[in-house]
């Protein structure tokens, strides 16, 4: 009852620090808004104050608060599959390779299908990855991180290939937007395919929540409580997949912030509390919004959201590598 009680308690002040985190997002930005300007354009009025708050803060405010959550949850389930903390879609390449679908789909189709090529670039780079990691022998951190790097830069040259033969006016820009991971292009129009592909991939993944948690049991002990590993783990990484890649079609790469979330969950909750998906969604949308509240108070042009979220990434993972390669515990 005391761990209930204290866990009851974590995710309270959780949802405490998202909805006020949410709220300072929708006060601030280069055009401030007061809380009497929030209620009067909720109330119907008109003026400056009512456009910016429904066609750029709000919209901005649920990208950040979504995203977060979404790559939070993301970034808990691969752990969980892996059964490693250093296990995160960024980490693998899979935010990279939704960039370079999203870059094929701007290049190439002028930018039909986008959210439908990130999600394709971001599974064959999640099927690198595991390629990669399985002929090493390894799960363990060093597999994982070398996986992912070579991963990545092999994304970062079909990058620059595309950036070659891109337009330099309205392609090279649209492409450069993707790469710096930042809110900053978010209008109302981006809100409809984030919202479908996050709340399809994280649906799929609450169904599925009971097979999520046996899926940090061995392979044998899984199938034993009926799981069918295989074709389970499959399903669960495509829909943590394409919660990620919904993100990254409309915000670019935002660096780290799938490990974080997961991380201060496992700090908070201990290592297979079945709590930690419900707290790395509640986290990753705080720490997307605050990242995202700071990028916009950078004096001068504001600062891409992936600048807050790797400073405060690179730390952790070097804490989880040298605290014993990342396996989960």
């Amino acid at each position: 009852m005391k761990t209930a009680g204290r866990n009851r308690m974590i995710y309270s002040a959780a949802a405490a620090c998202l909805l006020a985190a949410f709220a300072v997002s929708l006060c601030v930005g280069r055009y401030p808004l007061s809380p009497g300007d929030i209620a009067a354009a909720l109330a119907g009025g008109e003026g400056m104050s009512a456009q910016v708050f429904w066609r750029l803060r709000l919209p901005r405010s649920v990208a950040c608060l979504v995203s977060g959550a979404a790559m939070g949850l993301s970034g808990a389930v691969y752990q969980a599959v892996f059964g490693n903390a250093l296990a995160a879609p960024d980490i693998m390449g899979v935010s990279g390779g939704a960039t370079l679908g999203a870059a094929v789909s701007v290049v190439f189709l002028g930018g039909a299908l986008g959210q439908t090529a990130a999600f394709l670039g971001g599974l064959l780079a999640l099927g690198a990855s595991l390629v990669l990691t399985r002929a090493s022998g390894s799960r363990g951190a060093a597999g994982i991180v070398l996986s992912g790097i070579l991963v990545s830069a092999l994304v970062k040259t079909g990058i620059m290939l595309l950036k070659t033969l891109a337009d330099t006016e309205g392609e090279l820009a649209a492409i450069e937007f993707f790469t710096m991971g930042s809110f900053a292009g978010i209008t109302a129009a981006s809100l409809p395919p984030l919202l479908a592909g996050v709340l399809l991939g994280g649906a799929g993944l609450f169904l599925l929540r009971r097979q999520v948690a046996l899926l940090t049991l061995s392979d044998e002990e899984a199938a034993a409580l009926g799981v069918r590993v295989g074709p389970v783990r499959a399903a669960v990484l495509a829909l943590a997949t394409l919660a990620a890649c919904a993100v990254s079609a409309q915000a670019g790469v935002i660096a780290f912030s799938a490990l974080i979330a997961p991380h201060g969950a496992r700090l908070l909750l201990g290592g297979r509390s079945r709590g930690r998906l419900a707290l790395s969604m509640l986290l990753g949308g705080t720490l997307m919004l605050v990242s995202d509240v700071v990028a916009r108070l950078s004096p001068g042009a504001e600062l891409p959201v992936s600048v807050f979220t790797t400073l405060m990434g690179v730390p952790v993972i070097a804490l989880l590598m040298i605290r014993g390669g990342g396996r989960d515990g």
